[in-house]
């Protein structure tokens, strides 16, 4: 026995996301400070306690806390526009307004991007930010500031862009750094901030943006010096058809013979989207580990394409889920990503059993867990494990009358969260957070949107 609080939820479903895929009708979990140190089926044996607290959660679905695998806090400040455009459109229209960003705006921006998720059943969170304005402030600080106040545990990307419009890429000179300015800000920002312990609540990743906004010397630059300071690699890869004739026209092949050139496959990558994939590519990504984030509302909002995700897990590529920017996902949550992946995954005669609803819980839990390189720590309630986890109410009227558990979190309406811990601490209780007020949170984001939009219009 230890001095620290243990805690006790009992007569709850379980959904372990074990490698065994372990599932208990009634059962219970204890928490011991941040980790789970114990997880059966029927009432918990009396020698697990005494307990701090006792929850009873009958009529509940215990899961491990969801894990979004790709994001753009930033742009929680223009939701709503460009609302009829491909990506290619919708950057260009966006660039300039983005450009205007500063420290205040991020900050706001990412405390609302993280309530949201939070709100939803995410327990980690990742970021990649990529928009560097002269004179911003500590952008990539301000969002870890947001992330360490509401206590969810963070992946921030240090992205990058430096191939402008003058030099064949899409964004604006103005938006766009040296490759020199990059790299070293990406170097300082591993340097200052990235925590390679086991429970760690905050690491580090380097991640120019994508092939049409990074020089090539960016990309396998950022890739030596990933691999030189022992953190993962992130970019957005084969979103969009124009990507793919973007790169065959630039570099003479496609996306991901590009990244292999470029060294950016490999068990510690992960990469946006990957929408337009052969089976060569399904296979190179298989072959070397190389995940993906998965971000269904994203791509039907920009019409981007179906991902093929059926096919990438039967060939055994790490696949998780993404929110991706709330430009081109207002709703900024991950879990109507569970039942979006699935449905469109789904579309198509003889699909029906293309992705299943524990394939969709699997894709925001342990699948998230493995691309962002922590299956051994989250991602899945086992003993050991951090105590990163949710409960679910499933026994109101939108639940009630779907007997199995997993579908009724999947298929049904966004479920209450009765709690939700990251590291054994409570961010939600009973559907409020309890690490920010969501009314001041609401009321600053309006008000740095609205300082944007008038910089933005004013030139």
């Amino acid at each position: 026995m230890t001095d620290e609080p243990r805690v006790l939820i009992e007569n709850c479903a379980i959904a372990t996301m074990d490698d065994a895929q372990t599932e208990h009708t009634s059962g219970y979990l204890v928490v011991a400070g941040r980790r789970i140190v114990a997880v059966g089926p029927g009432a918990a044996p009396p020698e697990l306690g005494p307990f701090d607290r006792r929850i009873d959660a009958a009529g509940h679905l215990a899961t491990p806390g969801l894990v979004n695998t790709h994001h753009h806090f930033y742009q929680w400040l223009t939701r709503g526009l460009a609302q009829n455009a491909n990506l290619f459109d919708w950057l260009v229209a966006l660039y300039p307004t983005w450009a205007r960003i500063d420290e205040a705006m991020v900050y706001a921006a990412a405390r609302a991007s993280l309530a949201m998720m939070a709100r939803g059943g995410v327990t980690t969170a990742m970021d990649h930010h990529y928009v560097f304005p002269r004179g911003a402030g500590d952008l990539l600080g301000a969002e870890i500031r947001a992330a360490r106040e509401l206590g969810v545990r963070f992946t921030a990307t240090r992205g990058s862009m430096d191939l402008g419009e003058s030099r064949g890429g899409l964004p604006p000179d103005f938006a766009v750094e040296t490759t020199e300015e990059a790299l070293a800000a990406t170097e300082l920002a591993v340097a200052t901030h990235h925590d390679p312990a086991p429970d760690a609540m905050l690491r580090i990743a380097v991640a120019p943006c994508s092939p049409f906004s990074v020089t090539t010397e960016l990309m396998r630059e950022s890739a030596e010096l990933a691999r030189r300071l022992g953190v993962r690699l992130h970019t957005h890869g084969s979103e969009t058809v124009e990507e793919a004739a973007f790169c065959e026209q630039r570099f003479g092949m496609g996306p991901t013979a590009y990244f292999e050139s470029t060294g950016w496959l490999g068990d510690d990558v992960w990469m946006a989207h990957c929408v337009h994939m052969t089976d060569a590519d399904i296979a190179a990504f298989a072959r070397t580990g190389t995940g993906v984030a998965h971000c269904p509302s994203s791509n039907a909002r920009l019409a981007a394409g179906i991902a093929r995700v059926p096919e990438m897990l039967a060939a055994g590529v790490p696949v998780g889920l993404g929110v991706d920017g709330t430009a081109s996902n207002e709703s900024g949550e991950l879990h109507t990503e569970l039942r979006n992946a699935l449905l469109i995954n789904r579309l198509g005669p003889g699909r029906e059993k293309a992705l299943t609803v524990r394939q969709a819980l699997r894709l925001a839990t342990r699948g998230g867990a493995e691309v962002l390189g922590r299956q051994g720590e989250i991602g899945s309630l086992e003993v050991g494990k951090l105590a990163d986890l949710v409960l679910w109410r499933l026994d109101g009227l939108g639940h009630s009358t779907i007997e199995d558990p997993v579908a009724a979190l999947v298929l049904g309406p966004p479920a209450p969260i009765t709690l939700s811990l990251v590291n054994g601490a409570p961010v939600v209780e009973n559907g409020e957070l309890r690490t920010a007020d969501e009314s001041a949170v609401a009321a600053e984001a309006r008000a740095q949107a609205r300082r944007l939009a008038q910089l933005a219009a004013n030139g």
